[in-house]
């Protein structure tokens, strides 16, 4: 395998990458692409491109999407007003029509843009393959789940036969109802029940900052736990630190919060000694 051929030369240095290539050539990342940056086309090809690479390099990768951005312009669109409790969109029965639709209609996008580059993908859905079983969140909720299991037997098949798995934020609860799922709640659960050795959440921020808002590389979860006490971590960012500690606390071996706005940042954080973003480990 000639890598000169693969990586990008805007990528990381090869001498760093052949090191990685062979960490990692057994172990599984689980991606989470989402938040509000990533409806910009551009960043969106340099992500297909990153993991049409991994795919090539022989890496076992499983993504998952978000698509509130996308959600919130389809039922502006429809004239839709939403709620939201503690973050998360109160979902009625028309607004969980409008959600997974555009979800699915995303994850179908992904797959199509991996089959262009010459990477086979499948799609994951709650039409097509669903893996996740859900229970309602609450209530006052409607239609938002958490996963209560992860069909681990259907992802493996599909990674055994080199494919990517794309997988939507979607679940069915009883009676074949379906739920919207946080994005990175669904990445988190289906990490810890893959084991994976790696679960990057791709966002629109550096990482993780500390009170100087100086990107801070490497943390352990006890270092976390006092920055969120001390308030050095805060708001939107507390919950997407709660599914790291959640994961590298059950199998998980680090979770990074990177910046998908940087070209190439998941090739950095994989196959580079510093990386793209903020490493947590146990």
């Amino acid at each position: 395998m000639e890598l000169k051929n693969i990586l990008p030369i805007d990528g990381p240095p090869i001498e760093e990458v052949y090191k990685y290539v062979e960490k990692y050539k057994d172990d599984l990342i689980v991606i989470k692409y989402g938040g509000n940056v990533f409806i910009d086309r551009e960043i969106f090809n340099n992500f297909i491109t990153d993991l049409k690479i991994l795919n090539e390099l022989g890496l076992s990768i499983v993504v998952v999407h978000g698509g509130g951005p996308r959600i919130k312009r389809e039922l502006d669109k429809s004239g839709i007003k939403s709620k939201f409790i503690r973050g998360l969109r109160v979902t009625d029965k028309k607004i969980i029509n409008v959600v997974e639709n555009v979800l699915i209609e995303f994850n179908t996008d992904i797959v199509k843009s991996l089959e262009e580059k010459g990477s086979r993908a499948i799609s994951i859905n709650t039409k097509n393959n669903n893996v996740i079983d859900v229970d309602p969140e609450s209530s006052e909720l409607g239609y938002v789940g958490i996963p209560k299991e992860i069909n681990v037997d259907i992802i493996n098949k599909i990674l055994d036969d080199n494919l990517i798995p794309i997988i939507s934020p979607l679940g069915l609860g009883k009676n074949k109802q379906t739920y919207n799922i946080n994005g990175d709640t669904t990445a988190g659960a289906i990490a810890k029940s893959l084991k994976s050795r790696r679960l990057l959440l791709m966002t629109n921020v550096e990482g993780v900052l500390d009170k100087n808002k100086k990107l801070i590389q490497e943390v352990s979860s006890s270092k976390i736990l006092e920055m969120i006490k001390d308030e050095t971590i805060t708001e939107g960012m507390i919950p997407k630190i709660n599914t790291c500690l959640d994961a590298v606390n059950n199998g998980v071996t680090a979770v990074a919060i990177i910046d998908g706005r940087k070209k190439h940042s998941i090739l950095f954080e994989i196959f580079s000694d510093k990386g793209s973003g903020t490493l947590i480990r146990k």
